[in-house]
This record gives structure tokens, sequence and C-alpha cells, in this order.
């Protein structure tokens, strides 16, 4: 078949297309995975990429640190496998974390895509696995090699014929066999669907190959990133923000300098590595940072190539947000999440009135195991989960906060039903947390409220990695900060916001997340959204009192609305 010239028209057509398909594999693998925080809170990312290794298109389902981290790593299977050896059924792992998602328990996937017998790109695909071996799922680690499975670049799948000796170690090595070889299968799935579907679409469309759709693409995502960049003010602005940290608190430095169509940020100043799994590849901090810059600066672009770019982000080596092997990495979603809010406070400098105030940013991560340990009740069941659950969002310049919502990470919370489904657990409450929200003209989100226990008054680990317990969200242009988070036994003690620790058995967990930041003078705050909070039970009298001083003007036009 001879590759036509496609209009303008046909090229978006084409594009929208392309979006489209790596949707379905985004939903196809939600649909066939096994591990929840896949299967129900999405967990993962799938795209299309062409002979490059250039990202032309990635699902909407999915989260930045596995999409943006995703849009680099298909050249490092590139780098090992050459184009003229590969097969139409081979699939290609890792889990490295410096060239993969960040951490272990992500495995990628790559396909080669064939059509018409001839190679022309690649499908890709990353998601959580809930457990591979090691220390568990938490900040423990003194290496890398203490968590789990270290999985370097090889052929999965080679001319259709499955790793069996690979798949048996997988398995051997996980306290949940079963689901890590179904989730396994779930990414295969994923990515010979989207190879698939694109080889169908060529045909319909009639083309033989994606290079000028590729570079229709990038060029016209890097050109308007790039327009979009050149109507900022020019300069360096800077910021910097102290976080909980592992056993001291930490400092996220940044450095932004707006030039001409391009923005770089340098992370110099940052606190040096942790000796804990709290570290950050930089592969994973450039996935937030860049995800942020998009957010505010060209959300409508399409997230691709050309898109990322114009945005540079830089960090010394062995800093806590370049941690090189073998550092431990298991969490480093609890630096690399926080990292956006880094972000929005330079960019407030640069563009005044366009970013939020912090917010809880990281999501409240809750590996939970039990019937492991070696004086384990034969009786009781042996399980190994995750669940994820979040803070509220810090206001905005215009609107109140997002209430226990999953930004930057996009990752959805575990819910209820499901957890009891999966694990010999019971969620007693989960519910707002009242005055949680940072008081302001537009208040934070609020935080959330969750209780815990076991159904079988047996022992269980929780591998804590959470921040904003020690150092809240800070409000912006005049908002008070957010409330911290905190975790509370009902013996009435507390947890360390980092490390495995047990929550005995019969006892309950309270999980209080952090609330957002404020954003405005609270003083400024219109009294009928003071009077619609109170009666909502999202801000208590007390609080509003204290806050906002119009209680009287509040009650009165509540009561003259009920009138």
């Amino acid at each position: 078949m001879t590759n036509r010239i496609l209009s303008v028209i046909e090229l978006q057509i084409l594009w929208n297309r392309l979006i489209a398909i790596v949707e379905e594999q985004a939903q196809t693998l939600m649909r066939t995975a096994f591990n929840p925080i896949v299967r129900e809170s999405g967990d993962l990312s799938a795209g299309l990429f062409d002979l490059n290794g250039r990202m032309i298109a990635q699902a909407v389902t999915g989260t930045p640190g596995h999409v943006n981290t995703m849009a680099n790593s298909v050249r490092y299977f590139l780098k090992k496998y050459p184009l003229e050896d590969m097969h139409p059924e081979d699939i290609y792992l890792t889990n490295d974390p410096w060239k993969a998602a960040g951490h272990l328990n992500d495995f990628m996937l790559v396909r080669p895509c064939f059509h018409n017998g001839v190679l022309i790109g690649f499908t890709s695909c990353t998601s959580h696995l809930a457990d591979l071996g090691g220390l568990g799922f938490g900040p423990d680690g003194s290496d890398v090699l203490d968590e789990g499975l270290f999985v370097p670049i090889f052929k999965l799948l080679d001319a259709g014929k499955l790793d069996e000796t690979f798949m048996a170690i997988l398995k051997s090595n996980s306290r949940v066999p079963t689901e890590v070889e179904g989730d396994t299968y779930a990414l295969m799935t994923c990515v010979e669907c989207g190879s698939r579907r694109t080889s169908e679409c060529m045909g319909d469309i009639g083309i033989s190959d994606l290079v000028q759709i590729s570079n229709y693409i990038i060029d016209r995502s890097r050109e308007r990133t790039r327009d979009l960049i050149d109507v900022l003010p020019k300069g360096t602005y800077h910021y910097e923000m102290r976080v909980d940290g592992y056993d001291e608190p930490l400092d996220l430095v940044a450095a932004m300098t707006i030039g001409n169509g391009e923005l770089m940020v340098d992370f110099t100043g940052s606190s040096s590595r942790s000796a804990k799994g709290i570290n950050c590849p930089l592969n994973y901090a450039s996935a937030y940072a860049c995800f942020a810059l998009k957010c505010a600066l060209a959300p409508e672009v399409p997230n691709n190539e050309g898109a990322l770019a114009p945005f540079i982000i830089t960090a010394p080596e062995n800093s806590i947000i370049n941690a090189q092997f073998p550092a431990p990495v298991a969490m480093r979603h609890v630096v690399g999440q926080l990292l956006p809010d880094v972000i929005f406070g330079c960019l407030h400098q640069a563009l005044p009135g366009v970013v939020p105030a912090e917010g809880s940013c990281c999501l409240w991560d809750l590996p939970l195991r039990g019937g492991y340990s070696l004086n384990a009740d034969a009786n009781k069941t042996k399980f190994a989960t995750e669940l994820v659950h979040n803070g509220g969002t810090g206001g905005r310049p215009s609107k109140d906060g997002l209430s226990a919502t999953a930004f930057p990470s996009g990752v959805m919370g575990s819910l209820v039903e499901i957890t009891e489904s999966v694990s010999p657990l019971i969620i007693w409450r989960r519910e707002y947390r009242q005055d949680s929200a940072g008081a302001g003209k537009f208040r934070g989100g609020l935080g959330q409220v969750l209780e815990i226990s076991s159904s079988e008054a047996a022992p269980i680990s929780l591998f804590a990695a959470l921040d904003r317990m020690n150092h809240p969200p800070r409000g912006r242009e005049g908002g008070s900060n957010g409330k911290p988070g905190s975790l509370i036994l009902s013996n009435g003690s507390t947890l360390r916001p980092k490390g495995e620790q047990i929550i005995p058995a019969g006892e309950r967990l309270t999980v209080l997340t952090p609330g957002g930041a404020g954003y405005g003078n609270p003083k400024e705050r219109d009294p009928q959204s003071i009077a619609q909070d109170i009666d909502f039970g999202l801000v208590s009298i007390e609080a509003a009192t204290t806050d906002y001083g119009k209680l009287v003007d509040s009650v009165r036009l509540r009561e003259e609305d009920q009138i």
C-alpha cells in the first residue's frame, strides 16, 4: 500500500481516533486487572509510540506518574532490541524504576505494532502490582533490592511464546501470586488491544505508516506549548516547601526559569536522598513537575512528546528528587506528588491569580498486610492489599478547593465494598472531615475520615508513607493553612507518618486525611457560602466564628432563605 498524504482535517480526525484507541487500551486494562488499585482506581497508563519511541497519544485514564514516565521509557527498550529483530507477537517488560515508572511495583510493557507485516510503532502500558516480595510495599528498605523483585528489560513474549520461567519466578516472589499473574496477563491484553486497533484504524484510513500523523501531532503540540510559554513574563522564580520526610523534615526547593519557548525547573537546593524508600527517581519527579506545568499553562494541548518537550526538569544527582541506583524508591510518590505545589508556588509569582493554594497532594496510600508474621494464627486470612484515599485540594483563585480529591495523582479512592470483598477488613466510617479545610475567600477542599479494623480481630501491618502530618498545606494570598493529617488508634495512641507499624488485634485505626489550604482573605468570603458550609456540616459554627467572624450574618441569611 502506498502511503497517501492526509489533509489537515483528516489528520485531526485521525489524531482523535488514536486517542480513542489508547483510551480503549486503558479501559481494557481496568476491566481485566485483578488488583483493585488498577481495576477500581485507575492506577495505570496506556499509550501509542512511533518508531523513534516518541509518544504520540496517551489515554485519558491514568496517572501522571505512569503516563509521563512511560513517555520517556520506550526508548530504553529500543536500545536493547533492534527494530529489524522484532516480531509481531513480541512483548517486552521491565519494572526498573529508572527506566519505567519509578518503583518496582509498576510493570511497564511494550509491544511492537505491525500493519500488513510492517513494523509501524509500539503500544505500551503500565500498572501497579500489589506485591513483589521483599520487605513489602513500604518505605523501610535500605536499597531498591530490599523492595522486591527487580526485572530488567527482557522479552516476556518471544514470537508469541510466553516466558514460563519468569512467570514462575514472579509468582514465587509474591504474597498474592494469583493476583500478580492475572495483572501481568491484563497488561499483555492491553498492549495487544492497542496494537490490533491501530492496525485496523490504518486500514480504514488507507495509510501504511504513522510517520505523517506522528510528525503532525508532535510538531503542532510543541508549537502550541511554546507559544503559550512565550507570552509568560520572562525571568527566574523561586519557591520552597518543607515536608515531613522520614525521620526528619525535607526541603523541596525549585528555581523556575521562563525563557523563549522553554520553561526550565531546577531543583538544586532540595534535600539529599533519604536512607529510606521515599526517594524519587528524576523520571518520576519530572512526570509530576511537567503535569503541574501543563495543568496551569497548556491544559488543552493533548499530552504527547511535543507537548512535554518545552519543559526541562533538572535536579542534582542523589538529591531526594534525583536518587540514583540502588536507592530505595518504593514510596517515591510521597515526594514526587508534592512537587506540583512547589511548581505552583513558582508560577504564582509569574502569574498571580492562576494557580491554587497548597493542597494535600500526595495520596494517602495505605498498604495493609495480615497473616504473614511468624506468629500468625493459621486460621486468620493471609492478605496484602492497598487502599488509596485522598485529602483536599487547595482553594482556587475563583472557586473553593475540591474535597477528598486525588490531585495530582488522579487515582480514584478505594471503594468500601471492594475493600471488604477482597480482604478481611471492615470500613466502619468514611466521611468528610469537618473543619479540615483552610479558611479563605475560597476555602480549601476537605479531607476525609476513615475508620478501619480487621473483621477477624487479628493484627494488621500498615506500611505507612504519608505526608502533610507535620507540615500542613499552606494558604495563598491571605488564606489559612489546611489541617494536617493523622493516624489514631482507638486506644488513643498515634502512629508515625512513615514506616511499618502494627494495628493491634481488636483495635480500630482512624485515618484523618489533610485538608487543602484557603485562597484569599477569609474576611472576604461570601456569607451565603459560609452558611451553606455550616448547613452541610462541612464547617462547624465554632470554626466559622473563629475563621470568618461572620457568624451572625451567616445565620441571618440562612434563616431568611428558609422563610
